[in-house]
């Protein structure tokens, strides 16, 4: 049984950073072939760690630290007016937890975000073997919350259960659907499923004050973020 003391990390390369125009980023690596239980899972995120597939990773960049580990305190968290409307607007779906499998009705809607949305990213084009390796290999304790509109699937978001936490791992959502915002919907459904399994945090990966893509984070209040070793509410 791996433990935080008997745990090894890698650091890649430089290489280009994907947030930031010409900078160099380097990642840090948790031994692949180290078990990981959600306990272990949960230490590593509280400490700034992420999950993609079977591999957990933080930023370990030179002179800089412009990515910044983000979370919800449930208990404190009061929605916005526009949060209250994102409610409100989709309320004639149907929100279900269903397991974390690969389904090629789920896969169509992956392929068919990341190739509309995404087309000038890394994760371009879309394929099975990618859907696999970046949301189904490597869960320990998750789920896959649907979101549909009279049957037919509009949303899907991936998240982990930590012993002290739910983790919003990714969100993917019909590009037509757009003004629904059903990436907010799904943020705001994981504190609610948080508060009633009364866990404290829900963690939003990183926030980089510079990236746009990312501002949306900030719209969730209060919001802690992780600053030499300790959380503290961000004020931005």
């Amino acid at each position: 049984m791996s433990s935080l003391k008997t745990l090894i990390f890698f650091a890649t390369p430089e290489h280009p950073c994907s947030y930031l125009d010409d900078r160099q980023a380097t990642t840090m690596f948790v031994d692949p072939r180290a078990h990981v239980d959600r306990s272990l899972y949960t230490q590593l995120t509280e400490l700034g760690f992420r999950r993609s597939g079977s591999h957990y990773y933080r930023p370990h960049c030179r002179g800089c630290n412009a990515c910044i580990p983000v979370r919800i305190p449930v208990e404190r968290f009061e929605p916005n007016r526009s949060q209250r409307r994102v409610w409100k607007r989709n309320d004639d779906l149907t929100l279900d937890v269903t397991p974390v499998r690969f389904d090629e009705e789920l896969f169509a809607l992956y392929e068919r975000y990341v190739n509309e949305r995404h087309f000038d990213g890394d994760m371009y084009p879309a394929s099975r073997e990618q859907f696999n390796s970046f949301l189904v290999e490597g869960c320990i304790e998750g789920f896959f919350l649907e979101m549909r509109l009279e049957g037919r699937l509009i949303g899907l978001a991936v998240v982990d259960l930590l012993d002290r936490g739910l983790s919003a791992i990714y969100t993917v959502f019909d590009p037509d659907e757009d003004r629904r915002s059903l990436g907010t919907l799904a943020i705001l459904w994981q504190i609610e499923e948080a508060t009633r399994r009364e866990l404290p945090h829900v963690y939003l990966g990183y926030w980089i004050r510079q990236c746009r893509k990312m501002n949306y984070k900030t719209n969730f209040r209060p919001l802690q973020q992780l600053l030499r070793g300790r959380w503290h509410d961000l004020i931005a």
